[in-house]
């Protein structure tokens, strides 16, 4: 397959805190603490370029505040970036509480995120591309919702392929099954984790919920964690992939873009679908071993 990867998605600022006993209510717990640019978008976006694909282009929504950063830590990492800056909010911000698991707790600002606007988007964003990916976080506020919605139209048009990350089980609840649903149709491939596939059916199995949900989309790929990852479509579980084993896990911000990442520039490339599950399961398991969402770069603190 030839031609580049589009991500409308969302750039966030991640003040990640490591914490090794339990948090303690009214008073201190010690605690790492370290500054990262993420966000789900991004992190894909990232992690794509890091496995060998060399057309990456990043649509989002980012404030004035820290614009320039988050433009110089794309660039650096392989990104095009197309951000539009906000002048009246910041960028958002995610707080990770990352526990001595590596499981990790957000506390979200949207801030400029969900204000991914219509003005922001056009149609030759598309030229030369040959894949669609949507963060599921744009579908939780109108403006940003309208924004995906028309990426997702125009995709359509040109019978270029589109997935979407559901981004947050939390969020989705509040949003409603039935309208993500709805909202999703006209997508190839979906990429839940399996908190996300269990509410998106109603079903206790990660299996079963899979092949559910491989009746409305195309292609289905559940990511399990530790647990690897299904693959479904047509209503059967159609593969399982195992998890690249894992030395440390330090923090597991981002593993699912990882593996969204990592599995996407596969596919590009030509990978079929279990293969292409592999090298997502090795980026999601390299990206469990360092702080934050995205690869690190040269130079980066440890």
């Amino acid at each position: 397959m030839t031609g580049g990867l589009l991500v409308v998605g969302d750039v966030v600022t991640d003040v990640v805190a490591r914490h090794g006993s339990a948090l303690v209510h009214g008073t201190d717990t010690a605690a790492r603490i370290w500054t990262r640019a993420g966000g789900a978008g991004a992190n894909v976006a990232c992690w794509a370029v890091r496995s060998g694909c060399p057309d990456v282009r990043l649509v989002a929504r980012v404030g004035a505040d820290s614009a320039d950063w988050h433009r110089d830590l794309l660039r650096r990492a392989g990104v095009r970036e197309l951000l539009a800056v906000d002048d009246e909010v910041p960028t958002a911000t995610v707080v990770a509480l990352v526990d001595r698991s590596a499981e990790r707790t957000f506390l979200t600002d949207s801030g400029a995120v969900l204000r991914l606007s219509p003005d922001d988007w056009s149609p030759s964003m598309l030229d030369g591309i040959a894949h669609l990916h949507l963060s599921g976080y744009l579908l939780f506020a109108g403006t940003s919702r309208a924004t995906a919605l028309l990426a997702l139209r125009e995709a359509g048009r040109r019978d270029i392929p589109v997935s979407i990350d559901p981004a947050s089980a939390g969020f989705l609840a509040e949003l409603g099954v039935d309208r993500f649903l709805a909202l999703t149709e006209g997508a190839d491939l979906l990429l839940p984790n399996a908190d996300e596939a269990k509410l998106l059916t109603g079903l206790p199995d990660p299996a079963d919920a899979a092949a559910k949900l491989s009746l409305l989309v195309r292609q289905v790929v559940v990511t399990l964690g530790g647990g690897g990852v299904l693959l479904a479509s047509a209503g059967s579980v159609t593969a399982r992939v195992a998890a690249e084993p894992v030395s440390v896990a330090v923090d597991s911000t981002g593993a699912g873009d990882a593996f969204t990442g990592g599995f996407l520039a596969a596919r590009l490339a030509g990978a079929d679908d279990a293969t292409a599950a592999a090298a997502g399961c090795r980026a999601g398991a390299e990206a469990v071993m360092s702080v934050g969402g995205r690869p690190p770069l040269p130079g980066d603190p440890p």
